[in-house]
Parts: structure tokens; sequence; C-alpha cells
């Protein structure tokens, strides 16, 4: 089922449920439908669900970057009037939710990172997409899973269709070059929010290591693995990663 998108002033955002705000940041080349599984699972366990339009595409060249990013996610928050929400983040979203809770702590009363950069990644692979080589782009794509298939046409229509935008492209490289300005590795010790990491074993943009390393330096973080996954484990596996996360936060009282 399509989720109706709300539009208020600059936010376009999906919203669904009452109760305990949880606001998911999506990737580079993820749209809201990425989610399908935790929008139409949380809300029945007494979460509200918040899925904002990140302007990925949309900000001036000059504030194309992650702090920017995290300081539109602190605008949406004032926006709806929410305190102590749960960011879940995947990929680049993971990173904006790291840094806003950097940076806004007092907002954010527990985080979830699924595949995030933060701290290094291969989301260009062997360099820059070449333009016009939809062969290319599949595999770019199938390789972001353990199972192929799940990269389907219309995925790989919408990356081919990015690549070949100018515009696009050009935000999605000044995006990567800022991700790996932003790196946590020194922000991460000092922060304490309770933090869920939910990473697919077989992760070739943020290989394992990188959930291994994000799980040593916060201080109160737990890791839960997926087998037989790639970059996005809320869509290769849903209802492990519902149960995974319904389970931690039932744990964490949250």
């Amino acid at each position: 089922m399509e989720k109706k998108i709300i539009e208020e002033g600059k936010y376009r955002y999906i919203e669904k449920g009452e109760g305990t705000p949880i606001i998911i940041l999506h990737g580079l080349m993820g749209g809201l439908s990425n989610f399908h599984g935790v929008t139409d699972f949380f809300p029945k366990k007494g979460y509200k669900i918040l899925l904002p339009e990140l302007p990925i595409y949309s900000m001036p060249m000059l504030k194309t970057n992650v702090k920017q990013f995290a300081k539109f996610v602190e605008g949406f928050i004032e926006a709806k009037g929410l305190k102590d929400v749960i960011l879940l983040g995947n990929s680049l979203g993971g990173h904006i939710g790291l840094l806003h809770t950097k940076l806004y702590p007092e907002k954010v009363k527990a985080l979830v990172i699924t595949g995030s950069s933060g701290l290094y990644e291969s989301a260009m692979g062997d360099g820059y997409p070449r333009r016009g080589d939809y062969d290319f782009i599949q595999k770019k794509a199938e390789n972001v899973f353990y199972d192929p298939a799940v990269a389907t046409k219309e995925i790989v229509d919408e990356v081919f269709a990015t690549v070949n935008d100018r515009n696009k492209i050009l935000k999605t490289l000044a995006i990567a070059k800022s991700a790996i300005r932003h790196n946590m590795a020194d922000d991460l010790p000092s922060m304490h929010t309770p933090t869920c990491i939910i990473w697919g074993k077989n992760d070739n943009v943020t290989p394992p290591d990188v959930a291994d390393l994000f799980h040593e330096l916060l201080p109160d973080s737990e890791l839960f693995w997926i087998d037989k996954c790639g970059h996005a484990p809320m869509m290769e596996h849903p209802q492990e990663f519902n149960t995974i996360l319904n389970t931690w936060l039932e744990k964490r009282g949250f």
C-alpha cells in the first residue's frame, strides 16, 4: 500500500501511527519505499513512524553535506514539536542520524543504525559511475544486496536515472566527499545515546568490520547480525530486522 506523502512547508514526509516517535532516515540512493516493512510493523507496536524526504538533490551545492542534512532533521523535529525521538538510519541516513545525535543529544533517546556510513564505506566501489552503461549500473545495484534479485528493475532504473542526471550526480559526489570528511571515529566514544546496530553479514558497501568498529567505539551499543544479507537489512530481511529492533526497544524500555 502506498503511503500518502504529507507536505508542510519545506517538509515532505510519511507519518503513521501514534506513540513514541521513530524518525527514519533514508540513504543516498534509497527512497521512502525501502522502509515499507518498518512503517507497516511498528505503528502496531505503539510507535509513531515519521519518514521525511531528505533534500539530497534540492539543497544548494554548498549546503549539500552531512551536517546540513543533520540540521534539516533537527528543523523537522522542531517543526513537528517532537522530543525524545528514536532515529533509525540506513547508509547515509545512519551517518546523518549519528551526526544529529552528536549535535543534539538531548533530542535523541535512542539511535538505530544499519549499513551506516560515518567511518568508511566503498560506496563508489571501483570509481565514478559510468553514465549510460545500464549493465554496469545494474551490477552496482545488485552488489548492494546479498540476493541480486532484490535489485528490481524499478530500483536499477532509478539509480540509472540519477547517474545520468548531471545535477544529481554532482550532488551525489559532493555528498560522498562530505561523508568521508565527516568521519566520526573521534566523536563516537563520547556519544552515550543507546544505539542498536543491525548489520548484514554480507554487506559489500560498509563491510562487517565497520559494524564491529561502531560497536567498539560507541559506549552504549549492541550489535546484531543478519546472515545472507547485504547493505539494506530492512529491505532484504524485513521480518528479522523488525524482530531484532522490536526486541531491543522492549528490552531497553523504549
